[in-house]
C-alpha cells in the first residue's frame, strides 16, 4: 500500500508550511525541525520528506544544519529524503552520505538532465526527480520560474535513467488544503514506469480514504504538511487505513 510521508519544509532553520509557494507566506510550526522529526517518529511514521526552502531559492543548500539534526534524532528509524537547493554530483554524494535515504533533483531535472540521470547511474536507488508544475507546466528555482515543459513530457525524460521516484506536486493546491489532484496525478503514474509521490493539497481523511483506493495503488505514496500540522489528520487511522 502507499506510504504516508509527513513534511519538514525549512526556512530560517524552521519547520515552516507556504501557502502555494510564497516564501513571504510562510506559518512557523516548530522552531526545532529535529523535535518534530521525533515527533513524526514517534506517532509511528517510517518516511520523511524534507524540503530546504532557502536551498531552492538560493541553488545550494542552506539549512544543512538542520537536516544534520532531523538525521540524528530519527536515527536509522526513519527513512529521509531531502530537496532544495540539490545542484551538483558532490552534492547528491555528501548528503547520501550523511545518513538520507535518498536525495530529490528538481530545477536541475530541467536544466541539467545528464545531471541527473549520472546521479542516479552513480546512487542506484537513491535519487528521485521533483516535478512542481502551476497549470500543468514545471516551475523551477523554488517555483518563482515557470517553463513551457509539461509534466508527462519531463517525466518520460528519465524513464530509462534508474530514477527511484517522481514527487508531483501541484502547486496550485500546494499549503491551501484544497485537496490533491488525484486524476493528474494518478494519470501521470499510470502514464509512466517510474514510482510517483503525490504532494500538494492533502487535506483531510478523505483524501488518505482516496490513497488506499485501487486506483491509488500505483502510488509509492503521498506528502502530507499543513493537515498534519492542523491536526486535520488523525495519524493512527490514517497508518491503519493505509496497512
Amino acid at each position: 500500500m502507499p506510504h504516508l510521508f509527513p513534511a519538514i519544509d525549512l526556512k530560517d532553520g524552521q519547520c515552516v508550511r507556504l501557502k502555494l509557494g510564497h516564501m513571504d507566506q510562510a506559518t512557523v510550526y516548530n522552531d526545532d525541525p529535529a523535535a518534530q522529526a521525533r515527533a513524526f517518529r514517534d506517532q509511528g511514521f517510517a518516511h520523511l520528506h524534507v524540503v530546504d526552502l532557502n536551498g531552492a531559492f538560493e541553488g545550494r543548500s542552506v539549512n544543512g544544519s538542520a537536516v544534520d539534526a532531523i538525521l540524528a534524532a530519527v536515527g536509522g528509524d526513519v527513512r529521509v529524503q531531502l530537496g532544495g537547493g540539490i545542484r551538483s554530483i558532490d552534492a547528491v554524494e555528501s548528503w547520501l552520505a550523511r545518513g538520507l535515504s535518498r536525495v530529490i533533483l528538481g530545477t536541475v531535472a530541467v536544466r541539467r538532465p545528464d545531471l541527473v540521470r549520472e546521479a542516479a547511474r552513480l546512487f542506484p536507488g537513491r535519487v528521485a526527480v521533483g516535478i512542481d508544475a502551476r497549470g500543468g507546466k514545471v516551475a523551477v528555482e523554488g517555483w518563482a520560474e515557470a517553463s513551457e515543459l509539461d509534466v508527462t513530457t519531463l517525466a518520460r525524460a528519465f524513464e530509462d535513467a534508474g530514477v527511484s521516484a517522481i514527487i508531483y506536486t501541484d502547486i496550485d493546491r500546494d499549503g491551501i488544503l484544497a485537496g490533491i489532484n488525484w486524476p493528474a496525478t494518478i494519470d501521470l503514474a499510470n502514464t509512466v514506469r517510474i514510482p510517483v509521490i503525490a504532494s500538494g493539497g492533502l487535506a483531510s481523511m478523505a483524501d488518505i480514504e482516496r490513497l488506499a483506493a485501487p486506483d491509488a495503488a500505483v502510488l509509492e505514496g503521498a506528502i502530507s504538511g499543513r493537515a498534519l500540522y492542523d491536526g486535520r489528520i488523525d495519524v493512527a487511522e490514517a497508518l491503519r487505513i493505509l496497512r
